[in-house]
């Protein structure tokens, strides 16, 4: 009986000391893990309130029980295929350029071969992602004012005619999306970065050696090496295809482009927040959830089906 007992208590002293020997990690873990637990898994108590016509001073207990007529209403709603295609178009949109585009960056400045025009670039290009949301919507204000804008004041000296581009419905996607581009293609191309710099530069060599082109190190070396990278950001970006900027939409949002910027965010916005039909609202947030759910685990079996690769 001791000898059985023997390995399993060996592991658990053998376990203890490895803790011990990395506890400064895990103390390092704490806030993480405090963070996760009090602003995501607690929260998650609330959703009950989906299920309810919540009433604020009755609280959840007191609330009344509506079961799934939150969720029949939004889906059977008029406003469902509105805002559900609103927010798939752009964010397809916002896929198709703000996605490579952090990759082609990061490829074109492993090719600099001055560091320290790199590291300067590097810099610049992170800047804009530390630009609040609000001032970032404000230059875009400023810039693009049909009266006092350096754009439409270029357009009015060579003949034109001022554009109110912030009240355009055809201008706001075009808008988010360059607005997008500016603020978080340096930043998101760090991660790429990290990951070229982890290819083994005897690959290079030996492609030099037998005269590879600079577009060829590039095609079949430093992508393929990247891959992984790529495919675990898309993937993680499928997960957000239906939560836009919301502070940036909503700041864009005017009565001419209501009707391309009425998106998921800001539908729950309107309905929670200003209309005080929590319950609705926040039926119509765990249908987005689902649905971000569903799309991560369906482009996770795909990619796997066809690459081999994937997140899970």
């Amino acid at each position: 009986m001791e000898s059985a007992n023997a390995p399993s208590v060996h592991g658990k002293r053998k376990l203890r000391s490895r803790i011990w020997a990395r506890r400064y990690c895990y103390l390092m873990l704490i806030p993480v893990a405090a963070y996760f637990i009090i602003f995501h898994y607690m929260p998650m108590w609330g959703l009950i309130i989906s299920f309810q016509d919540y009433k604020v001073f009755k609280g959840i207990l007191g609330s009344p029980w509506v079961g799934l007529k939150n969720y029949t209403d939004f889906i059977y709603g008029r406003q469902f295929v509105q805002v559900i295609r609103n927010t798939l178009v752009l964010n397809l949109e916002s896929l198709c350029f703000t996605f490579p585009g952090p990759i082609i960056f990061a490829l074109l400045l492993n090719e600099l071969r001055s560091r320290r025009f790199c590291r300067v670039v590097q810099t610049i290009t992170y800047m804009p992602h530390f630009i609040s949301t609000v001032v970032v919507v404000s230059m875009m204000n400023m810039l693009l004012s049909p009266t006092t804008g350096i754009v439409n004041q270029l357009i009015m000296r060579n003949g034109g005619a001022a554009i109110y581009f912030m009240n355009k419905k055809e201008w706001f996607r075009p808008l988010s999306i360059i607005s997008g581009l500016w603020q978080g293609t340096g930043w998101n191309s760090i991660i790429y970065l990290a990951a070229i710099s982890g290819i083994d530069p005897g690959y290079y060599e030996a492609a030099t050696i037998d005269g590879a082109t600079q577009f060829q190190k590039i095609r079949y070396i430093t992508l393929p090496c990247i891959q992984s990278t790529i495919i675990i950001m898309f993937i993680m970006r499928m997960g957000q295809m239906l939560n836009s900027d919301f502070q940036k939409v909503l700041l864009m949002q005017t009565s001419g482009n209501r009707s391309v910027s009425q998106l998921i965010s800001t539908y729950v916005y309107e309905r929670g927040i200003q209309k005080s039909d929590y319950g609705y609202a926040t039926a119509v947030q765990v249908f987005n959830s689902v649905i971000s759910l569903i799309l991560v685990l369906l482009s996770n079996r795909i990619i796997k089906h066809f690459s081999g690769e994937a997140l899970f």
